[in-house]
């Protein structure tokens, strides 16, 4: 595919979400450049000899330095429950990206976002750091995927499947979902990246079905040869069993990952029409990425063990 945009630096390079982006920009003919806080951040993972520079999303003046090098800059950010903290994420990328010229911005969310505030700390947040990159004159491509695929293999979510041939997880048993796998979001991330007639947009993405959690039980028992049942839980019952494993402790901090999950979910399940039912067809024409379908996904994963 030929571009203008050719030099690209992945903010999050590491990440369980940066390293497939690096893949699929490497299969678009790019050599991503890796913006990372430690310059050896690469050497355990499957690009160890990746180029990268010192970026530092609280570090504007590193931000700066690593932007004047590349022509785009495709990221995930770290979530964090803290609206004031995601402000500065999102100003400090602006004025970087600003200051510097930069072509293009593309963010991946990495969650769903609406387009009003919802109370939601994490959720919010997010929406302050869009908020900065369409208004700092920087092309922009922003993509809010539903779910991932990828949940069901961690830690708070495999075992019960392997184990149990129980899939748990705090949606209502009518909340559907389109599912979307790692792989598809790095895609069609890379493809905003690298194209540049595509400017300015805000995509809601997500797979090429909405499931419920029993659909997805039923793919999973075909998956795994085994009968899979869905448990539809509390979203607070959910983050404290997360929380324990984690940490040891059910207890429910505000600012914590497992509360933002259970806020999340507790406005997802409220909603008379889920906001994580995306049609495909929404974004087809702007993204032409084949997706992968909840079959096709479930059956490259190994259920035999957690």
């Amino acid at each position: 595919m030929s571009s203008t945009i050719e030099k690209i630096l992945v903010l999050g390079a590491s990440g369980d979400q940066g390293l497939p982006l690096v893949a699929a920009l490497l299969d678009l003919g790019v050599a991503p450049i890796a913006g990372v806080r430690r310059l050896d951040a690469m050497k355990d993972t499957a690009f160890p000899d990746m180029p990268a520079i010192t970026a530092d999303i609280m570090d504007q003046d590193s931000l700066e330095t690593a932007f004047a090098q590349v022509d785009a800059v495709a990221m995930h950010l770290p979530f964090v429950f803290d609206i004031e903290l995601a402000a500065e994420f999102g100003r400090n990328i602006a004025a970087a990206a600003s200051a510097t010229g930069l072509k293009k911005i593309v963010f991946n969310t990495s969650c769903y976002v609406a387009d009003t505030d919802l109370g939601i700390s994490a959720h919010d947040g997010r929406r302050r750091i869009e908020a900065s990159l369409r208004e700092c004159g920087v092309d922009y491509v922003i993509l809010r995927p539903a779910v991932f695929m990828d949940n069901m293999i961690r830690i708070w979510c495999k075992p019960t499947i392997v184990n149990k041939d129980a899939f748990v997880y705090p949606a209502a048993e009518d909340l559907k979902v389109s599912w979307i796998c790692l792989d598809d979001l790095a895609r069609l991330s890379a493809y905003a990246a690298v194209t540049p007639e595509l400017r300015n947009k805000t995509i809601p993405v997500g797979g090429p079905e909405p499931l419920t959690g029993f659909e997805v039980a039923e793919k999973l028992t075909a998956a795994t040869g085994r009968t899979v049942h869905f448990n539809s839980i509390a979203p607070t019952t959910f983050a404290q069993n997360m929380s324990e494993l984690v940490t040891g402790s059910r207890d429910i901090e505000p600012q914590s990952i497992y509360n933002g999950m259970a806020s999340f979910y507790s406005w997802y399940n409220a909603q008379s029409q889920s906001p994580l039912n995306i049609d495909p067809r929404g974004f087809s024409d702007l993204l032409p990425v084949k997706l992968t379908s909840y079959e096709e996904w479930a059956a490259e994963q190994d259920w035999t063990k957690v």
